[in-house]
């Protein structure tokens, strides 16, 4: 790891770092005596749970507990077993809150027909503590621990994980994404620029994280927080130290187009107060618990927000952003859609294994097809009333426009395999934005340039 120089620390630094510790110290003085407690009331019996059965106990426990300091002793000690369990032991863990800390439907009824015959405030009181279930409270008492935060969000994590084998685990989700929605509302998510002399812990959290285009190394991230990029990123208070999302930002003097040309650290870099473009060319989510939570939006036009203060000759802003579903969409579905496409649809799909091996990369009649398609596929292919391009659902719901197709923009193995080597941009212009969003969640209008439609007319 090379040196990495950390920034002179404010004032207001400082005191934040006495505060925290200070807290950290009573809150670790009030763990040892809830121990202590535990101890006295145990009679100095193991508590440590080795099973799902007996982590499940626990959690009951704790649902029935009172005492704020023995309660947190009992919250650390249910996260610091449930890391330890084994993945077959996660599944059964979550069988068991599934069976037995869910909604009694019998309580349900009662309090709605309680509520039904008199309809006031202690009876609806009542009705929404029946149609509570007790993970709910459950995930909130964990979520008082140290560190109980991020341990739940890894716990969804994984829990999204056993829902792919048991989906009828997804009421457990239900629960713990309304909790997270709440927990991770942008209110409470601080916007911090990455640079080289922020914490290494921080910088190795980035290169772990990135998610689209791979950083390799130390000496690839420094490249990628050059003058002529910038990297922002939200944190939030229960996680300090470890991003929530993040975004890479390119400033040029030029349209992007191309992805190897974008992160090519060997040309002359633009200097930021001459650059007119900002590519915002890799959105990373860090964490798999976090998912369907959604930050990107903020971020975004935060970010927006941010470099036009400190470089008003920006006047472009747009993505360089990978369409993940084409091609999966193009051997699958596509050639039982309108036969219009039908003969666009033939060319490319014989032409996928010389696309692979890039001997037809050049093939113009292949590009005019694949691209013909993949403007269709944005533009007309849905996911219920949004697209069924993903990315696309993300910043056209953001107030984006789609703006232009790249043939070769990304000719790396991922790229050909996501779309053919396709990518696209998206337009962030700041006087559309907020149209842009309120017609596509109110109408289903997709922003879409006018050369972009017309390719997509067949």
């Amino acid at each position: 790891m090379p040196e990495i120089n950390s920034p002179e620390e404010s004032p207001e630094i400082d005191q934040s770092n006495t505060r925290r510790s200070a807290f950290s110290r009573m809150l670790d003085s009030v763990i040892e005596t809830g121990r202590v407690i535990l101890d006295l009331r145990t009679g100095g019996r193991k508590r440590k749970a080795n099973s799902p059965v007996e982590l499940a106990e626990q959690c009951r426990a704790l649902c029935n507990h009172r005492g704020e300091a023995s309660g947190l002793a009992l919250a650390s000690e249910i996260l610091a077993s449930y890391a330890e369990l084994s993945v077959e032991s996660r599944s059964l863990f979550f069988q068991i809150l599934l069976r037995d800390f869910s909604v009694n439907p019998d309580n349900v009824v009662q309090a709605a027909e309680n509520y039904r015959h008199q309809p006031d405030d202690q009876s609806l009181a009542r009705l929404g503590k029946a149609v509570e279930s007790p993970r709910l409270k459950l995930f909130r008492r964990l979520n008082m621990a140290p560190g109980g935060t991020s341990a739940l969000v890894r716990l969804r994590g994984q829990l999204l994980k056993a829902c792919r084998e048991l989906p009828e685990l997804k009421p457990i989700d239900n629960d713990l994404r309304q909790l997270l929605i709440a927990w991770f509302n942008r209110g409470f998510l601080t916007l911090e620029q990455i640079s080289w002399n922020s914490p290494a812990a921080v910088l190795e959290r980035i290169i772990a994280y990135e998610a689209v285009h791979e950083i390799n190394g130390w000496d690839d991230l420094r490249k990628r927080l050059a003058d002529d990029r910038r990297c922002f990123a939200f944190f939030h208070p229960a996680m300090p130290g470890d991003p929530v999302i993040f975004v890479e930002v390119a400033l040029t003097d030029f349209p992007s187009s191309d992805i190897a040309t974008l992160i090519d650290f060997t040309r002359e870099p633009v200097l930021a107060r001459d650059a007119n473009t900002a590519t915002f060319y890799s959105i990373s989510n860090c964490h798999a618990g976090l998912q369907g939570i959604s930050f990107g939006n903020f971020l975004i036009k935060q970010v927006m927000r941010e470099l036009q203060a400190e470089l008003p000759g920006i006047k472009t802003f747009e993505t360089l952003s990978p369409i993940p579903g084409f091609r999966n969409w193009l051997q699958s579905d596509a050639t039982a859609k309108a036969p219009a496409i039908a003969d666009d649809v033939r060319l490319v799909t014989q032409s996928i294994e010389s696309l692979d091996d890039e001997t037809a990369a050049d093939d113009e009649l292949v590009a005019n097809a694949a691209t013909r398609l993949c403007a269709h596929y944005l533009l007309h292919e849905k996911r219920g009333d949004g697209p069924l391009d993903p990315v696309a659902r993300f910043h056209l719901g953001n107030g984006a426009a789609l703006d232009r197709l790249n043939w070769n923009a990304d000719l790396s193995a991922a790229g050909r395999s996501r779309s053919l080597g396709l990518m696209v941009n998206y337009a962030y212009r700041p006087a559309d934005i907020e149209k842009n969003h309120e017609a596509y969640f109110a109408d289903n209008e997709i922003a879409a340039s006018g050369a972009l439609r017309k390719l997509a007319k067949y």
